[in-house]
């Protein structure tokens, strides 16, 4: 069966352009990762993604998810709550073009935190540690099968619609 999707690509040119959101009051850490720990990026993206269709990767052997979360340009960082896993994300630094750009490639938290306020939280550090880097950019692309708050998540910190597209799958 085909289906319709909306996609939209989001970017933010500038730190000072980023609106912070208010800290949720429960007790959460985010740490970037070890880059050996594939299992973190395995469990997130097959947790999160189940309900986003996010299909791509789960034909990747473990010697795919090494080799994937080794590379200097990828970097993942998890948000713990009261020491729970919460959610995560990924950023992709893509040194290799005329000017550095970020891409918050992966992005989410697992069900049980949703509407605490936590989304916002957790999508300010990643534009917050994309920016370590002094981009040009950050960007990030969402589409219609994301959650249903992810663009106005994107949108509320600052980002900026730069491209949309509608694809059949």
């Amino acid at each position: 069966m085909k289906k319709t999707i909306d996609r939209n690509y989001l970017e933010i040119k500038s730190i000072n352009a980023l609106i912070e959101s208010i800290p949720p009051s429960l007790e959460r850490s985010i740490n970037l990762v070890k880059s050996d720990d594939f299992q973190i990026n395995k469990f997130f993206y097959k947790n999160i993604g189940k309900k986003h269709r996010w299909t791509d990767r789960l034909i990747w052997s473990d010697e795919g998810w090494i080799k994937y979360v080794k590379n200097s340009k990828v970097e993942t960082y998890i948000l713990k709550v009261e020491g729970d896993l919460a959610g995560y994300f990924e950023l992709i630094i893509h040194d290799d073009l005329k000017e550095k750009e970020i891409e918050i490639a992966y992005f989410g938290l697992l069900e049980e935190y949703h509407n605490k306020k936590l989304g916002s939280y957790l999508l300010s550090s990643a534009i917050r540690n994309s920016f370590h880097e002094n981009p040009k950019r950050v960007w990030v692309h969402t589409c219609s099968l994301d959650h249903k708050n992810a663009l106005k998540n994107y949108i509320s910190r600052g980002m900026k619609i730069f491209k949309k597209e509608t694809i059949t799958i």
